[in-house]
């Protein structure tokens, strides 16, 4: 899932200082688990904006929504009208979700409330680890499931740098060489055999963005050519 942390308050009131009424809309899926932008956070930030106003003697109507998701056209229409009683919103999604929305509801100004900071999972009760760079060529099968190009500090393919000492890496103490862990598991599943296959250096001048991706049973197939005689 995306993982976002919300910004410090000062930053968001700076943010919003200009705003009579504001939204502040939610997303109910990745910022929700991770506790950066759920209906529970809408609330929190709305309280806590709500008591700086008032204690700074400013007038400002304060809104609150969530919404399933935000990177979603189908749940973000039915918000729209009702954004549109408002100065600003304030979005608690991943930034995907902040530019969609901000799509949707232009000239609506569309403020960013989280910080995105990567894909990964839930590895203990309110803390997470980044998994996945959205790299475009998933090379997960060669390494036992376990991505050098996100965990290895160097992105390194072909073997550890030789900098790790006692199975930490150089780059922080704290961290597993990712090889260590590449080669642990691969032994464990008899595949190390994998290490042996040399791989190119990763090309990153094929990667574009934005990425755009179109299942297949949704392209339109392509009218035929015609030539006029």
């Amino acid at each position: 899932m995306i993982i976002a942390e919300r910004k410090p308050f000062e930053e968001v009131k700076q943010e919003v200082k200009d705003c009579k009424k504001l939204l502040i809309l939610g997303c109910g899926t990745c910022v929700a688990v991770c506790m950066a932008g759920g209906e529970k956070e809408v609330g929190l930030l709305a309280t806590e904006l709500r008591m700086a106003n008032k204690l700074a003697g400013k007038d400002v109507e304060i809104g609150e929504a969530t919404i399933q998701r935000q990177c979603d056209r189908e749940f973000i229409q039915p918000i729209v009208e009702k954004a549109k009683q408002y100065d600003a919103v304030l979005s608690l999604a991943c930034g995907a979700g902040v530019q969609f929305v901000a799509e949707m509801m232009e000239p609506l100004p569309v403020l960013p409330g989280v910080n995105t900071r990567f894909i990964g999972v839930t590895q203990a009760e309110g803390m997470w680890a980044e998994k996945c760079l959205a790299c475009g060529n998933c090379m997960l099968a060669d390494y036992g499931g376990i991505c050098p190009v996100t965990i290895c500090a160097k992105g390194l393919l072909n073997g550890p740098c030789g900098g790790s000492n006692l199975g930490k890496c150089e780059a922080s103490p704290e961290k597993d060489c990712a090889w260590e862990l590449i080669y642990a598991r691969l032994k464990n599943l008899g595949k190390l055999d994998n290490l042996r296959n040399f791989r190119e250096v990763r090309d990153y001048r094929a990667h574009t963005s934005p990425g755009r991706v179109v299942n297949e049973a949704y392209q339109k197939a392509q009218p035929e050519a015609t030539h006029s005689k």
